[in-house]
């Protein structure tokens, strides 16, 4: 079964920041109490629908997506195989997807 995270329903409309530190909506937060369990769950693919949320910065997504692979060394190969990201703008996903990507090559996992 496929898991689905609706951020602005799930998590908050506002997610800001990089670190809890940065407030409770943080991208931090977002991957520990959400996006991290949702992966450990099981092998199937999780869905993250960024629809209906206000905005998204570049700190909250970095640390979101590129932290699963700076603190947990998921590979980008696997987190491409397994997330599913669903947005109104393009923009985000490829930003997520870069942000995945960088991470992965400045900490040597592919």
């Amino acid at each position: 079964m496929n898991r689905s995270i609706v951020v602005a329903r799930d998590f908050s409309r506002s997610p800001a920041g990089r670190t809890v530190d940065d407030g409770p909506n943080s991208g931090e937060r977002f991957r520990e109490e959400w996006l991290w369990p949702a992966l450990n769950e099981g092998d199937d693919e999780v869905e993250i629908d960024l629809r209906g949320a206000l905005t998204f910065g570049s700190s909250f997504l970095d640390e979101a997506f590129g932290g699963l692979v700076r603190k947990y060394r998921c590979s980008p190969k696997l987190l491409r195989r397994r997330l599913l990201i669903r947005s109104d703008l393009d923009l985000y996903v490829t930003k997520i997807w870069s942000y995945v990507e960088d991470a992965g090559k400045h900490e040597g996992v592919h």
